[in-house]
């Protein structure tokens, strides 16, 4: 290698520069992943606000830690707050009022860190609906939907912790709650009980230092890793596009990562740094100091969690008494199954749902281009069904404060929501499918007759006709996607079809490809792929090749030896 000289500082900063890329080789990486490409699309930046609170949160969480003592140790409260001198609280409690009162900036950076945390969960949520609607979720990027769901629920516990670290009156009812939830599972709740608490509740000393580690150690290390995770795997595959004109599977367009996303990216978190900050100075959340130390026979009036866990309130608020009892054991159903068998079977099937669409519509194909909600109906119709379906939960957990409002008996509010939890998700199914099939079938009269130019024509017999347009070409590319076609209906594996396993396995798969796709003859095309009125080659082009399941295959394959062996039998007859 040629020496390099320079004695200025550029010369030296230009000798680290080579030096590093000597022995590392960081000049062909960076030149190759600097000229990324980064999609133009507001909605590719919801991730970044998750990210960017997660920073916030990390700064803030820092600051809030040189003060804070995780003690559960009790102390005469003799600071600056004179509602509380002389009341006996934790040390727990102590050091938040002392850090909001004689720490300078204490207050601000306690709602600084609180508003981010439930910015950062609302960012998440709102992601993987975006996500979850646009199809981005499709192969090759099934793991990190998965990535994304477990840093949901972590985040969910990560709030729940530091929400309930101040041990004031509010927090300590969410961690009787907790504790109740925990101990309804059957055998091993009482034990985890005094496993987590380090004895009945409300515990001994030793259960808030527990708690501030993992708030401040544990789920943060694996928030951290899971999002280095995610952001790895996301810069390997490439960003996902919308489709327009030019776009294509292969090559994704849109702004370079330097300069032009890097400079976008910094000014963006700077603004949601601001943002948060605002927040924090102007809208009070979470005033610890009026709650009080907590007191395990005490209870506040309109006591609510943060909107996160609302959900599980309002399951737990509209579940119905029920208990079994056997063998001298009690199985609390009314606690069991709203606030550990519900969530649980809810985020299994939320992270299993990529590749039950993948099973269902046989599609094997890796995609770059997102759908649009429109054009994959059932899918839009079961995200609108999950977020009625959870609005009526998070409802229902204010339900005393709304009938204390509207004067409505509790009972009323209670069974209104039990209804709600059956009926809403099903009309909101079936009315976001139409909705999205009539968007379908205007698409396709935008496509067959172009859109209204607004110039009126009067004919010789004297009437009116509106002149219609050719579509522009970036509008046509959004009527024109491909999607899977139908699987065809399994057949039997003997003369008379006898319910094996390979054939109600198969049956079942075709049942569900019907659910996702028979919705396309009521559009009519509309851009699915059906492509009817299409000459053979556009429908080539758009339905793409057939997908064959193998148990098809293997159904054809038995049926034709089956009729060859019959032919043969009467032949020698």
């Amino acid at each position: 290698m040629a020496q390099r000289k320079g004695g200025s500082k550029a010369g030296r900063l230009e000798n680290l520069a080579w030096g590093v890329d000597d022995r590392l080789g960081a000049a062909a990486f960076l030149k190759r992943n600097l000229t990324k490409a980064f999609p133009k699309h507001w909605s590719f930046l919801l991730g970044e606000i998750a990210l960017y609170s997660f920073i916030v949160l990390l700064i803030t969480g820092v600051f809030l830690t040189l003060f804070f003592k995780p003690s559960g140790a009790e102390v005469v409260y003799e600071g600056s707050y004179t509602q509380l001198r002389g009341v006996r609280i934790s040390e727990a409690y102590a050091s938040t009022l002392h850090i909001t009162f004689d720490v300078r900036g204490g207050l601000l950076m306690r709602q600084i860190h609180h508003w981010a945390a439930n910015i950062f969960l609302a960012a998440i949520a709102i992601h993987l609906m975006r996500i979850f609607f646009t199809g981005a979720f499709r192969k090759p990027r099934e793991i990190n939907w998965l990535i994304g769901v477990t840093l949901l629920v972590l985040a969910l516990a990560e709030g729940f912790a530091g929400y309930s670290l101040p041990d004031d009156l509010l927090s300590g009812t969410g961690l009787r709650i907790m504790a109740g939830i925990v101990q309804s599972i059957p055998v091993v709740g009482s034990y985890l009980v005094m496993f987590v608490f380090g004895g009945e509740f409300p515990g001994t000393a030793e259960f808030i230092p527990r708690l501030f580690t993992v708030h401040i150690l544990l789920i943060p290390g694996l928030l951290l890793a899971l999002i280095i995770a995610h952001l790895m795997i996301l810069w390997h595959q490439t960003h996902t596009q919308w489709p327009g004109r030019g776009r294509r599977e292969q090559k994704v367009t849109g702004e370079p990562t330097f300069p032009a996303f890097a400079a976008q990216s910094g000014a963006y978190f700077l603004f949601t740094f601001g943002f948060l900050a605002l927040m924090a100075a102007l809208f009070q959340i979470n005033p610890v100091w009026l709650y009080g130390p907590y007191e395990p026979d005490e209870v506040s009036f309109g006591s609510q969690p943060d909107w996160y866990v609302g959900f599980l309130e309002g399951s737990l608020r509209i579940m119905p008494r029920l208990e079994t009892t056997l063998w001298g054991h009690t199985v609390s159903w009314n606690v069991l199954a709203p606030a550990v068998i519900l969530p649980g079977v809810f985020f299994t099937l939320l992270a299993l749902y990529p590749f039950f669409e993948r099973w269902a519509t046989g599609d094997e194909r890796v995609h770059h281009l997102l759908d649009r909600p429109r054009n994959a109906a059932t899918r839009t119709a079961i995200g609108a069904a999950v977020i009625v379906w959870y609005g009526n939960l998070w409802a229902a957990g204010g339900n005393d404060i709304i009938a204390w409002v509207f004067h409505i008996p509790l009972f009323w509010t209670t069974w209104f929501f039990r209804v709600g939890f059956f009926v809403f998700p099903i009309v909101a199914f079936v009315v976001t499918r139409r909705i999205c099939l009539s968007l379908q079938r205007r698409d396709l009269r935008q496509r067959k007759e172009g859109v209204e130019s607004g110039l009126i024509s009067l004919t010789p017999d004297g009437g009116f006709t509106e002149r219609h347009e050719r579509s522009s070409d970036e509008r046509a590319a959004l009527l024109q996607t491909r999607q899977p076609r139908e699987l065809l209906a399994a057949y039997p594996h003997h003369i008379l079809p006898m319910p094996t396993p390979g054939r109600v396995r198969t049956q079942a798969r075709t049942r569900a490809n019907r659910f996702y796709l028979d919705y396309q003859v009521l559009s009519q095309g509309g851009g699915q792929g059906r492509a009817d009125g299409a000459s053979p080659r556009q429908r080539a082009q758009i339905e793409g090749p057939p997908v064959e399941d193998a148990a098809q295959r293997s159904d054809g394959s038995r049926l034709a030896r089956l009729r060859r062996f019959v032919g043969r039998r009467r032949g020698k007859r």
